[in-house]
């Protein structure tokens, strides 16, 4: 029986790189994201006949729960769940960023993770599934006027308390916290950045363990430089 999983933000960075590991690993994919070009580019990669490519907002419900649906009727379950869409912020700390963009990065990193997570339990709770969440090691550390910062601290949060709340269903909850990561999020990311592979790795590690096995927490920075 193969494995289904569905990734949110999944046609580039993180989501792409995780898309091509679960691919080796023989899951069924559901890939999400607002890019539809890059979406079905990445699905005739990876075969067709085992992905299922939804162009979705995540702050949306509808097309949340859409996606859910339609994730039954091709494949029948769901196993996994990695909501793994986010958007960065604005320069300028609290005193100079950009309303705009923080209330758009604010929906789409904590609203629209709850949202997929609303869309996805139940589907969930009948597999005994896993959940994975994108927080990052900016939502374990203080960084000065960073909206985004928070907005990771809020996915932290939900990993937490999510866990408490499944506690006794057979279901596990693993929050993977990258570094610095070489993707599109990042203009210029230094030469030690990690690679999307890297944080691809660590969701595989978390989704292999036996059942009996709750990773709850994945932080994974890059290596210091050497003298």
């Amino acid at each position: 029986m193969q494995r289904v999983l569905l990734i949110t933000g999944a046609s580039s960075g993180i989501g792409a790189a995780t898309a091509r590991a679960a691919a080796r690993e023989g899951y069924q994919l559901v890939l999400a994201a607002r890019s539809a070009d890059k979406l079905t580019a990445l699905a005739q990669e990876l075969g067709p006949e085992n992905v299922l490519a939804c162009e979705l907002d995540v702050t949306d419900m509808e097309q949340q729960q859409a996606m859910i649906e339609q994730t039954l009727e091709t494949f029948g379950r769901l196993d996994a769940v990695f909501a793994n869409a986010g958007q960065g912020g604005s320069s300028g700390g609290f005193s100079g960023a950009d309303h705009r963009v923080w209330r758009e990065m604010i929906l789409t990193n904590v609203y629209g993770v709850g949202l997929t997570l609303q869309a996805s339990l139940p589907a969930l709770k009948r597999s005994k599934g896993h959940v994975l969440l994108t927080s990052s090691a900016a939502g374990r550390s203080t960084i000065p006027g960073s909206m985004y910062s928070a907005t990771k601290w809020a996915v932290t949060g939900i990993g937490y308390n999510l866990r408490e709340e499944l506690r006794g269903s057979g279901m596990r909850v693993t929050l993977i916290e990258p570094g610095m990561v070489d993707t599109p999020f990042f203009d210029e990311p230094p030469e030690t950045a990690l690679e999307a592979r890297d944080i691809a790795n660590a969701v595989i590690y978390a989704l292999s363990q036996p059942a009996h096995v709750d990773v709850n927490e994945i932080l994974i920075r890059p290596t210091p430089p050497s003298d």
